[in-house]
């Protein structure tokens, strides 16, 4: 799923925009808070001050990411993500709202492969996202134009309404159905889908389990990785010093059981402060982070 868009101008307007979405986001939740504040805000979704902001978010990181400004190409677009993304959970109970529903999102939206350059990651968000934000050599999910507008949002619905609210949503463990979750389970299986080439995943060496069977890399992505189109997964194990964890980890070998076994399979323990060096040093390829 890479849409990146090349170009120094298409990242200039994407700068601004995203600034842009910084901007109507922090109006949002000011109304929320002075909402609160005036005692006019129920315990429940109805009177949500977000809602109504909501669209204009999403259409906003849309053009963001895809670094056009107003044109109307990027307004179609953005307005077919709207759409699809929207008819998945408008209306319905929000602990009813299966993966599927997000098929017509993901088919809008045609996902492309990234060979060589997808990068999974599992309890390493925060170093991920630093790493791929300073090297453009690999890709995550979030990195993605569904996985950069949603992320960190939070949304649903209820039975026969025609909004979207941003509070009163089931929590991500709530529920198994919510909207929030199955979309990420969703676009989640998409990216893995489209894996193809050497596949890198960063995984966590200070907790006891890198390979949690719970997580949605163990739980979904690793299912779907399938060759001959993906050649090998290279697992990056962050570590700290006097981890509990190291490439012969139980949890790891549990990995490679339920691995295709057709993929080549290796594992390297990286120290984070090597990692966070190669952040530092623009000029420093990939290659020498680990």
């Amino acid at each position: 799923m890479d849409y990146q868009a090349p170009g120094s101008q298409r990242r200039k307007y994407r700068r601004v925009l995203v600034l842009g979405v910084c901007v109507l986001i922090l109006i949002a939740v000011v109304g929320v808070c002075l909402g609160i504040a005036f005692g006019h805000r129920s315990s429940g979704p109805k009177n949500d001050r977000f809602a109504g902001n909501f669209k204009t978010v999403i259409i906003s990181k849309c053009k963001a990411y895809l670094g056009l400004n107003e044109e109307q190409s990027s307004e179609n677009t953005c307005e077919k993500v709207w759409d699809a993304f929207s008819g998945a959970y408008v209306g319905r109970d929000p602990c009813d709202v299966p993966m599927e529903a997000y098929d017509s999102l993901i088919h809008a939206v045609n996902p492309k492969a990234a060979c060589n350059r997808m990068l999974f990651w599992s309890q390493t968000k925060d170093i991920v996202h630093q790493f791929t934000e300073a090297k453009k050599c690999l890709l995550t999910l979030e990195d993605t134009l569904l996985g950069f507008i949603m992320d960190n949002l939070t949304w649903c619905s209820k039975n026969g309404s025609k909004e979207t609210f941003s509070t009163g949503c089931p929590g991500w463990s709530e529920c198994e159905k919510n909207p929030v979750r199955s979309f990420w389970n969703r676009v989640s299986a998409a990216f893995a889908e489209s894996a193809c080439g050497e596949v890198t995943v960063m995984l966590n060496g200070s907790v006891d389990t890198p390979f949690r069977a719970n997580s949605i890399f163990a739980s979904i992505e690793v299912k779907k990785f399938s060759s001959p189109k993906m050649r090998a997964l290279n697992v990056i194990l962050v570590t700290r010093g006097n981890d509990t964890a190291n490439c012969e980890n139980d949890s790891l070998q549990n990995l490679q059981a339920v691995l295709d076994p057709t993929l080549k399979y290796t594992c390297t323990e990286v120290h984070r402060s090597k990692i966070m060096d190669c952040i530092s040093d623009p000029d420093k390829p990939c290659g020498a982070c680990w």
